[in-house]
């Protein structure tokens, strides 16, 4: 029986299980998925190898470390300099990152888009933006500080006191400032400026409305949270565990009715 494991820290709320056990059983695979709560990001390579695992997906924060450690890197993954996904094959493991195709699909009822405004300068909105990017969209960077935009070289990025706002096609949150019911990512009348001006908005915090969301509410923006990018992000790891061998949309299905109960 192949196993595959969730690996990070803090781990217990992942639903990462969840998602892959529901696909393994419904497409009669004999695998099984669980987590693993590690320690320290530079054991993840010697951990991945002592629980025999076949693929893993990997959270936070250790996605740097999966990069680093693993013997072969895709394109992508090198590109936005984290991955989420290991997977072994012929005795050597090979990294890839799947939040920036996941985060593609999930938008891909927005049309129109040539302009975005990504809030936040951490490795989710690295994958944001490089994708983005990557289909020719152009990409802002807004956050509070500039200790991290080194990581952005290839973006226009502002922070708080020299952001000057301007018409973008979609907005999106990838700070976690939204889980607290009180706080925003973003002083309100940046947010306010460029919201009443866009057309979409995404959080990539799920499961909620965030006050992000909320906003973009107010300002009659179709608007999205974090669910299908997770969904998408899953559905994609899964089929490289199994080497592309499976119908997308056969796992999209298997895992989004466990997710709509889940959420």
């Amino acid at each position: 029986m192949k196993l595959f494991a969730v690996i990070g820290n803090p781990i217990t709320h992942s639903i990462s299980p969840i998602l892959h056990n529901k696909a393994m059983l419904d497409l009669g695979l004999e695998c099984s998925y669980s987590r693993f709560e590690l320690s320290n990001g530079s054991d993840i390579i010697s951990k991945f190898k002592a629980l025999s695992l076949s693929g893993a997906n990997v959270t936070v924060p250790y996605k740097e470390f999966a990069l680093n450690l693993s013997d072969k890197v895709c394109d992508t993954a090198k590109a936005i300099g984290s991955a989420n996904t290991l997977v072994l094959k012929n005795q050597k493991i090979y990294a890839y990152n799947t939040d920036a195709d996941g985060f593609l699909k999930s938008i891909k009822d927005f049309k129109g888009i040539k302009k975005a405004l990504v809030i936040g300068a951490g490795g989710t909105a690295k994958a944001i933006s490089y994708i983005l990017n990557k289909n020719d969209i152009e990409v802002c960077i807004l956050n509070r500080s500039k200790h991290r935009f080194s990581d952005f070289i290839n973006f226009r990025c502002y922070d708080w006191t020299d952001f000057k706002s301007e018409q973008f096609d979609i907005v999106v949150n990838t700070t976690s400032a939204g889980l607290k019911d009180d706080s925003l990512c973003t002083p309100i009348e940046l947010l306010e400026q460029v919201l009443c001006d866009s057309q979409f908005a995404f959080d990539v915090i799920y499961g909620k409305k965030t006050p992000f969301l909320k906003l973009a509410d107010k300002y009659n923006l179709t608007y999205k949270d974090g669910k299908d990018m997770l969904l998408f992000q899953a559905v994609l790891a899964f089929n490289l565990f199994f080497d592309n061998a499976f119908d997308e949309e056969k796992i999209e299905k298997s895992m989004r009715e466990v997710l709509n109960l889940k959420l």
